[in-house]
């Protein structure tokens, strides 16, 4: 099953993240199948920039959303 959940990158304690599309046993940190976009947390507001057009791809794959993520696209 795919999932399209976050990723950590960055040094410690100046975390990023980004959103990729990944199938679910992989680790946290494996090979994306694609980067979806990313998302910094670190800077005022927030920065999120995520392509919803690949998402759309991805979900109609069959691919999961995650919570976290979910959050991120409401947002």
């Amino acid at each position: 099953m795919l999932k399209i959940r976050l990723t950590q990158t960055g040094a410690t304690n100046r975390k990023t993240y980004r959103v990729i599309a990944i199938e679910e046993g992989k680790r946290r940190d494996g090979k994306a199948l694609e980067n979806l976009g990313y998302f910094n947390p670190l800077v005022t507001p927030p920065q999120i920039v995520i392509d919803r057009e690949r998402i759309a791809y991805w979900q109609s794959k069959g691919a999961q959303v995650t919570p976290a993520v979910s959050r991120l696209l409401k947002g």
